[in-house]
Formats: C-alpha cells, sequence, structure tokens
C-alpha cells in the first residue's frame, strides 16, 4: 500500500499518458512504479554542452534510486547532434525489474531435473529509457546495417527525451487534464515558441533562415561504417 503523499495523485503518470509518443513507451506493467514519480525537472549543461532530465520518485517498493536522470550530450555544431546519452543505473529489488520479465519453462518428460527452468529475458519498459543506445568509439567500425538501425535507435531516444523537456515539463497540467492532447493546435503552439526563442538568439540573414528551415531532425552523432562513407 503506497504512503500517502502530498500533490495531485498520478500526475505524472498520467500527464505523460497523454501524449502520443509517451503513451507507446509506457507499459501496463510500468503504471504502478511511475505512480511514485513526484517530479520531473531538467538542466541545462554546458561542460560538456546538452541537458539533463531528473526524474523525482517517492520511496517506492520497485527500486532504491529517488531520482532517475538522464543526459545527453550535444556536439555544437549549426544544427544540434546527438553525441551520446547517458542514463541511471537503475537499482531495482530483488525480483521487482520491470526491464526484465522471467520464463519458467517445464522439464521435458524423463529429463533428471525435476526443477522448472527459469529464464531472465528483457522486455520492454518505459524505464529502458535510463538504458539509452551505446554509441561505438571513434575507432571502432560497424556494418552500414547496424549504423543505420542505431541511429534510429537515438534519434528515438531523443525524440522522447525532447519531448519531455520541451512539451510535458513546461506544460505539464495540460497534458495532466488531457487540453493539450485534444487541441489540435497545441502542439503547434509550443513548436513557434520554441521557433521564436531561437530566433532571438540568431542573426538575421539568409543563410541562417535557411538552416531554420531545416529544422533540427539530424540528431545522431556520425557513425563510422565499414566499406561505406557516412
Amino acid at each position: 500500500m503506497r504512503k500517502e503523499e502530498k500533490g495531485v495523485p498520478d500526475f505524472w503518470l498520467n500527464a505523460m499518458k497523454n501524449h502520443e509518443i509517451l503513451a507507446e513507451e509506457i507499459q501496463e506493467r510500468d503504471e504502478e512504479a511511475l505512480k511514485y514519480l513526484k517530479d520531473i525537472k531538467w538542466y541545462r549543461i554546458t561542460e560538456p554542452k546538452g541537458f539533463k532530465l531528473e526524474f523525482h520518485f517517492n520511496t517506492n517498493p520497485f527500486f532504491k534510486n529517488e531520482v532517475l536522470s538522464k543526459t545527453y550530450h550535444m556536439i555544437d555544431e549549426d544544427e544540434p547532434i546527438l553525441e551520446k546519452a547517458i542514463g541511471t543505473e537503475i537499482e531495482w529489488y530483488p525480483g521487482k525489474s520491470l526491464t526484465q520479465k522471467v520464463l519458467k519453462k517445464k522439464p521435458k518428460k524423463g529429463s533428471k531435473n525435476t526443477k522448472p527452468i527459469t529464464k531472465i529475458e528483457n522486455c520492454e519498459s518505459f524505464f529502458n529509457f535510463f538504458s539509452p543506445p551505446q554509441v561505438p568509439d571513434d575507432d571502432e567500425e560497424i556494418d552500414e546495417d547496424t549504423a543505420e538501425q542505431l541511429q534510429n535507435q537515438m534519434e528515438q531516444d531523443y525524440d522522447i527525451g525532447s519531448t519531455i523537456r520541451d512539451k510535458i515539463i513546461p506544460h505539464a497540467v495540460s497534458w495532466f487534464t488531457g487540453e493539450a492532447a485534444q487541441d489540435e493546435d497545441f502542439d503547434g503552439i509550443m513548436d513557434d515558441d520554441e521557433d521564436d526563442e531561437e530566433d532571438e538568439d540568431e542573426d538575421e540573414d539568409d543563410e541562417e533562415d535557411e538552416d531554420d528551415d531545416d529544422g533540427d531532425k539530424k540528431v545522431w552523432k556520425p557513425l563510422r561504417v565499414v566499406s561505406c562513407s557516412c
């Protein structure tokens, strides 16, 4: 039984579930743990450049950590390119991991071993967010298919992180009530606000206007590919 806490029950869980991208990441088995989430914060970091997300939890029966963090290191170029992401190692209590499932299989008939065979497999979970894709070293070469798969994973990971930073945290109440999800223009309004803030920091010349049209879709670090020029 959960200890009664101040604040709106399940506030952040429901705010995230009302966003299409995050709703796909949250599994039913994750929800009980996410009910202990009491706050999400983000900070800009300068060395190296990037940003950090912090998920603050009340004491819960799933893991020991009070704070789970995710840090995004960016390459400072003309457009934001993700170099790597680093997540907190979750200290799960025995048998409480939500990122793994235990499978028990009955032994074959006639087998001397009468005990069930236990196998542990990784499974889908929102908490996999804290175990981001690992970027190979600069001198490590990988094949083209692996590079493409890794880049897609990094892009998806950054998309989730930037969604939490730019949409969920500053407009949490609107996502909790469902107003943001029901308003088709809501995302557009937020994107316009972000573009306005970026424009204030940029010089007004044609070259930079063209860069703005490209957006920030390329968010991964170029990888070395065997027999292929990235």
